[in-house]
Formats: C-alpha cells, sequence, structure tokens
C-alpha cells in the first residue's frame, strides 16, 4: 500500500465506523501504540471532516498486559492516554496498524478492564494479515493481506517513519523488513 492507499483505507473505516454506530455520539478511539496512535488520530480528524464533531483519541499501551513478556526481549512502556470522560459507557473503538495473531488485542482487552466498563468495544485495524491464536476479529479492516507465516507486514507512517506505506517482505529467499513495525 502506498500514501493514497492507506489514506483510502482509513477514510473507509472512518465511514464505516460512523454507519457502525449511527453517528459519532459516544464514540472514543483508542490507539494502540505506536502506529495505532496516529492512525486513531487520523480516523478522528476524518470522523471529524464529515461529522463535524470532534471524537476523543486516547492511546493505551497494553505492554504490560501481553502474555509474552518473558519470551521477548524487554521493551519501554508507552503512554495510556485516556480522555478526561473514561471509557464507561462509551463506544470504544481499538485502533492498530496490524491485526496477526490477536494477544495484542487480547491484553488490549485486559488492560480496559482496569480503566472502566464501555458500552462496546470495536477494532479497527489498517491491515488484517490472518493467522489468528485467538477467537478476535476486526470490525473494520483497511486491508486484508493473506500471508505466510514467514513473511513480514511492515506498516510506516509518517507521524514515525516520515513516509506512509505498507510492504510484505521475508517470503523465501528475501530478507525480512527492517524498518517500521514489522510483524
Amino acid at each position: 500500500m502506498d500514501a493514497r492507499d492507506v489514506s483510502r483505507a482509513l477514510t473507509r473505516i472512518a465511514h464505516e465506523i460512523l454507519e457502525r454506530n449511527k453517528g459519532a455520539s459516544d464514540l472514543l478511539l483508542l490507539g494502540i501504540p505506536s502506529r495505532g496512535v496516529p492512525l486513531a488520530r487520523r480516523i478522528a480528524a476524518k470522523i471529524a471532516a464529515v461529522e463535524g464533531v470532534d471524537v476523543p483519541v486516547g492511546s493505551l499501551d497494553v505492554t504490560m498486559y501481553r502474555d509474552d513478556l518473558r519470551m521477548r526481549p524487554a521493551r519501554p512502556l508507552m503512554a495510556t492516554d485516556i480522555p478526561t470522560d473514561g471509557i464507561d459507557g462509551k463506544v470504544v473503538v481499538l485502533v492498530d496498524d496490524v491485526l496477526f495473531s490477536g494477544r495484542t488485542i487480547r491484553a488490549a482487552l485486559d488492560a480496559m478492564n482496569d480503566l472502566g466498563r464501555p458500552r462496546a468495544v470495536r477494532l479497527a485495524v489498517l491491515v488484517d494479515r490472518g493467522h489468528r491464536e485467538l477467537p478476535i476479529r476486526a470490525d473494520f479492516v483497511g486491508k486484508n493481506l493473506p500471508t505466510s507465516l514467514v513473511e513480514k507486514v511492515a506498516v510506516r507512517l509518517a507521524e514515525v517513519d516520515d513516509a506512509d506505506a505498507v510492504t510484505i517482505s521475508g517470503g523465501p529467499g528475501t530478507p525480512a523488513a527492517t524498518h517500521g513495525a514489522a510483524r
């Protein structure tokens, strides 16, 4: 995906969120760091352009809720920033860049339990690459990219990487991606 493809996908996700929610009332977007946060902000801006309503955006770090902490190298904690109204009674849309095994989303659901009780939780992802290990499904998907387990999906965003792109690498005989969030 190039920058235009990413923009179109986020526009479509914003419209689908509005349709499903019947407008922007009681919506809250929570991005999962690092690339889910700028994606959530972009979706909120697109919703504001359509509805004329500012949708609150926050971030939800799931690091301490992951079930693979002992198997991976230590990683720094990212910010959790919940809007002042909290999540109680809201329709929370979790936003992430790539949906793969489903374990990050499971961790996000656990983290939200410590913050309150939303009315509903939805999931928006830029890329769904399959290979789920848990029964988790995205409600809003920018692009389905069927991949093999040896391939890596790298999402690059202008806010983090100075450019927007989604690439697949690491297939048989090719090196894996070395930049962006490769999963």
